[in-house]
Formats: C-alpha cells, sequence, structure tokens
C-alpha cells in the first residue's frame, strides 16, 4: 500500500474541532464532526466570507497544480497539510496532465490518514503520510519522499491554506526556506495563507481559531508577510495576489460577501 507513517497515529478526539476537519465541512464535505461544525459556525459569525473563502481556495488549487504541470513540465507534487481528500486531488489533477506524475501527501490528522490510505491504495505513484507538516525534515527524509521523489527533477511543493497555522515564534518562513532549500532549480514554492489588514481581525479570529482547536492555529497576518516566503525565488506571474484572481481561466470564481480577510498567495520558482 503507498503509505507511510513519519510519527505514531495519536489518538482521535473527535470533541476537539480539526482545521482540516472544519475546512473539509466548509467544503461540504461529510468527513466531520459536531465539534468541527459548531467551531465553523461560529467562524462564520464572525467572517461571513470563510465558505465562500474557502471554495475559491480551492479552486486556486486545482488551478495551480494543472498550470505547473501543463505549462512548467512539473510532475512531483508534495502537499504539505494536504488536509483531507475531496473532489480533484492534487495526484488527480497532475496525472491527467502526466500519467506517471507522483504525490506525496503529508497530514497530521489520523483521519486524513485513514481516508487517504484508501483513496490511493490502487495509485504506486502517490503516497500519504502521517506528520505535522511543521516538521519539513521528517517529511521529506521519508522512506516515501524518497521513493516518490526525485530531487534531480523539478518539484513542486504546496503550502496551500496552512500557514496560518503556524505560530510566529515557530518561524514559518524559515520552515518554507528549508524546503526551499532541499529543492532543485525550476522546483516551485506555492503559498498562501489568511491575511487581514483590520488588525482587530487578525488578532480576534487568530485567538478564537486557537482556543477552538487546542492550539493549533498560528495567525492571520498581513500581506506583506508573505513576500518573505518566497524569498530566494522568482515569483512567477501575476505575482502575489488574492487567489481567486491567480490565473483565472474559465472557472466561476464566488464573489465573497464581506472582505475581513482574504486568502492571499501565489508561486515562487527556485532559481
Amino acid at each position: 500500500m503507498p503509505s507511510g507513517d513519519v510519527s505514531p497515529s495519536p489518538p482521535i478526539d473527535v470533541t476537539v474541532p480539526s482545521v482540516a476537519r472544519m475546512y473539509d465541512y466548509l467544503l461540504d464535505g461529510k468527513d466531520n464532526y459536531p465539534a468541527d461544525r459548531g467551531a465553523t459556525e461560529e467562524l462564520l459569525e464572525q467572517v461571513p466570507s470563510m465558505k465562500v473563502l474557502a471554495l475559491n481556495n480551492r479552486q486556486f488549487l486545482r488551478r495551480v497544480v494543472r498550470v505547473l504541470a501543463e505549462d512548467y513540465g512539473i510532475r512531483q507534487f508534495v502537499d504539505h497539510g494536504s488536509g483531507l481528500p475531496t473532489q480533484d486531488n492534487v495526484h488527480e489533477i497532475a496525472q491527467r496532465v502526466h500519467p506517471d506524475a507522483r504525490v506525496v501527501y503529508a497530514d497530521n490528522d489520523p483521519i486524513v490518514l485513514a481516508h487517504g490510505r484508501v483513496l490511493l491504495e490502487q495509485n504506486e505513484n502517490t503516497a500519504v503520510l502521517q506528520a505535522d507538516f511543521r516538521d519539513t525534515d521528517s517529511i521529506w527524509d521519508s522512506p516515501e519522499v524518497h521513493r516518490l521523489i526525485d530531487l534531480a527533477e523539478p518539484v513542486a511543493a504546496l503550502f496551500v491554506s496552512v500557514l496560518h497555522c503556524v505560530k510566529a515564534v515557530e518561524d514559518p518562513a524559515g520552515m518554507v526556506h528549508r524546503v526551499r532549500d532541499r529543492l532543485p532549480a525550476g522546483s516551485c514554492l506555492v503559498v498562501c495563507q489568511l491575511v487581514s489588514d483590520d488588525p482587530d481581525v487578525r488578532c480576534g479570529v487568530s485567538e478564537f481559531m486557537d482556543e477552538s482547536t487546542g492550539g493549533n492555529w498560528g495567525e492571520v497576518r498581513e500581506e506583506s508577510d508573505l513576500l518573505r516566503y518566497l524569498d530566494g525565488t522568482e515569483i512567477l506571474p501575476p505575482g502575489l495576489v488574492e487567489v481567486s484572481t491567480w490565473r483565472a481561466d474559465n472557472e466561476l470564481a464566488l464573489v465573497q460577501p464581506s472582505y475581513e480577510w482574504i486568502e492571499f498567495g501565489g508561486v515562487g520558482r527556485v532559481r
């Protein structure tokens, strides 16, 4: 079976909301529990735009994987903090362009691991790791990454809507840079996270999410903070933008009902 463990599986406590399962609920998924749904509904009271933002963010993920595969010839992807499987996962998009594309997913939610193993059981070019995406060295040193990822060829490292789960003291930019430094020239870093120009939103929502998820939250940041993530790379057009506008094609982007925060990001190419 194409999967592997980096760390022992923690017990599943469904009474504590999980960021991955809250996101699944926003995407109309079924792999969530009353605690996840309750926390999400409470979040939506504070930030009514959250559901539309999540749907547009998922479209961004689909679009960026397709563009990197089609236009930049990338056939290898490592998805940090992948979340629960849903429609059009990274491997499905990439393998429509390159049938031999290889994908490694990493997430620390045991439910993600269980569902991922079932989904990927018949796909030898994919793997799912039980790993905290903050522990980048364990991910990149794992047997599954060594099996599937050839560092003589370009790789896309995805950090999609997860960096707001990293606290400032954990140095999210340094974490991304550690991955960047492993990648060969021509590789790409994909980053996006929640940002706001309203300090009350950045503080209030971050406090709510940190308390709701048992400390598994970082912070909402400012747009300028994301430039540090892509230090040492060539930022691909159209730059760092609100994600529904990144290489927008004929997809119908949903209009946010309010703009307390946005999902902001882009792609940096390793020189």
